[in-house]
């Protein structure tokens, strides 16, 4: 079982700071359970010997203020951890959405979305057990038994060090637990992953799975998958309950030793009652860190065992570099060129494209054509910068897109996704997503020349109309018309559609045709398309075949 894990430590800043204060609170409330067994023991033992109320109360008011003492210092103790801990969490989960954002824009890592919200939510809060509670609880494991031991030995040598031989036991244990413990929950946490990435599938195919009359399928192994989480759910918690039997038997057995040892030895006369008494109350305390440490490592199993698949998203490699510092040119003045470019994606080793050579000229519209898995989408991606070729190279007027600042190169670029992105918000605001510093008077004035103002002034609210999670539902084609308003709105010299009339009606893919006519006017076009009335109005139709050594071109409209 490791105590600490340096890589989480490493990545929170606040981690370190939460140590460093627990360390001081630790320190203090060791002094403090110090103070309070003399105390009590001196109270005693004064008290046998005849003393007044009276001449003991300073010692009272001592123990009281001890007492009180430490409440102030575990509270200090909770929230400090707590604190800290909301404040790792935070600086986690940023840092894992801007990683997915900046260096995995297109996850072709192949990581699914449902793991990746299963880590940032119910993975980073699984962590709030580990920094507030679990990382403390090492600190004071560290720090208490030190101190009670170096005190003991002041008192009674001999009690000391039957402390120090019995005291590893209970490490000993929590080691061997512990190992067993992080199996079991690495598997529980897997179950958890299959279960949200298969969930969050099942959730965005409904309308299909509906079609078909599969739901009832799906529903079984939704539940098949639940049924694993369950059992493996189950069994951590069995291994929390031996593990917690397991150390309270070491403890009270080291408690055992000692406290028959001093008891023979105050029969003997061999130890003050005093000496004794502040002895037995410190046994206790000296395993008591320890035993406390073993069930917060529990607690705190599941957000370690998913922190290691967070790492692991934190630390991989990118598929973009975005370390170019050469402004690039615009497409509107030069030719942007696929010189030889062969890519393959790190879960599909075989390579998507093969020393593709592609051209596009200022304000010329290119269809590129092809069956479905030969790299139409995967030319989208690399000209949009979400990833970089494994061989060749993107070259904007001579000067290599590898070099060009990519934040730069992207603002000079407009992308009709095929499954736009609706956040929730109003109609205005998703529109705005193309130039967010644009006036709601230019908002409107992209909606009608997407063809989209028809039907948002129709909604109860117009332009003010809630939609994405939880708002008013769109259709496919209406989902489509505010892409191309962001596209209007966003005005850039290059513009990339990618099967923008996919899965349309007749009447939807005509009005969304019509815009796209309007869109590519003036502007380098790039459209992924397998529709006629699309590649019919193209400069250049390029067909993209799978496993091809190039495009081969077709030059009939």
């Amino acid at each position: 079982m490791r105590l600490l894990d340096q890589r989480l430590v490493r990545r929170a800043r606040a981690a370190r700071r939460l140590l460093f204060l627990d360390s001081a609170f630790g320190a203090g409330g060791a002094v403090l359970i110090l103070l309070q067994a003399t105390l009590i023991a001196r109270i005693v033992t004064r008290a046998f010997d005849g003393a007044s109320a009276r001449a003991v109360a300073l010692d009272l008011g001592l123990l009281a203020a001890t007492f009180a003492a430490r409440g102030v210092v575990a509270w200090g103790f909770e929230v400090a951890g707590r604190r800290a801990a909301w404040t790792v969490l935070s600086e986690l989960r940023l840092a894992l959405m801007e990683r997915r954002l900046h260096a995995q824009p297109a996850a072709l890592d192949g990581v699914e979305a449902g793991e990746i919200a299963a880590v940032a939510v119910q993975g980073v809060d699984g962590l709030e057990a580990y920094f507030g509670r679990y990382l403390p609880q090492v600190v004071l494991a560290a720090v208490v038994p030190v101190f009670v031991l170096a005190w003991v030995a002041t008192i009674d040598l001999g009690s000391a060090l039957l402390m120090l031989i019995t005291l590893p036991l209970v490490p000993l244990f929590m080691w061997l637990v512990g190992r067993y413990t992080a199996d079991r929950t690495r598997e529980r946490w897997l179950a958890l992953r299959l279960l949200s990435t298969h969930f969050l599938d099942v959730i965005r195919g409904l309308p299909t799975l509906r079609a078909f009359n599969r739901s009832r399928a799906q529903a079984a192994m939704i539940s098949e998958a639940g049924e694993r989480f369950r059992r493996a759910s189950m069994a951590t918690l069995r291994i929390s309950f031996l593990s917690g039997s397991v150390l309270e038997l070491a403890a009270t057995l080291g408690v055992a030793l000692v406290a028959v040892t001093v008891g023979v030895r105050l029969v003997e006369g061999g130890l003050g009652l005093q000496a004794g008494l502040t002895v037995l109350i410190l046994a206790p305390e000296l395993y008591a860190p320890l035993r406390r440490l073993g069930a917060q490592f529990h607690a705190s199993a599941d957000g370690v065992a998913v922190a290691e698949r967070m790492l692991d998203l934190l630390e991989s490699p990118p598929a973009v570099s975005g370390t170019g510092r050469r402004v690039p040119s615009s497409p509107a003045d030069v030719p942007v060129r696929f010189e030889r470019v062969s890519f393959a994606y790190p879960s599909r080793p075989v390579l998507v494209l093969d020393e593709l050579d592609l051209e596009l000229l200022p304000g010329e519209t290119v269809a590129l054509v092809g069956a479905s898995g030969a790299g139409k989408s995967t030319v989208a991606a690399l000209l949009l910068g979400f990833a970089e070729p494994l061989a060749g190279r993107i070259a904007v007027g001579g000067v290599s897109l590898s070099q060009c600042r990519l934040e730069v190169w992207r603002r000079l670029v407009a992308w009709v996704p095929q499954r736009p992105t609706i956040f929730r918000g109003t109609i205005a605001s998703n529109i705005l997503l193309g130039a967010p510093y644009a006036s709601d008077r230019r908002a409107r004035e992209g909606a009608m020349l997407a063809g989209a103002d028809r039907f948002i002034r129709a909604l109860p609210q117009g332009y003010d109309t809630v939609v994405g999670d939880g708002g008013r539902p769109l259709s496919a084609g209406e989902r489509r018309r505010i892409a191309l308003a962001r596209a209007f709105l966003r005005d850039a010299p290059l513009v990339i559609l990618d099967e923008p009339t996919a899965d349309l009606d007749r009447t939807s893919a005509d009005v969304v045709a019509e815009a796209i006519e309007r869109l590519r006017a003036g502007r380098t076009t790039l459209i992924i398309a397998h529709r006629p009335e699309l590649v019919r109005g193209a400069d250049r139709i390029v067909r993209l075949d799978a496993g091809g050594p190039a495009l081969i071109p077709n030059e009939a409209a």
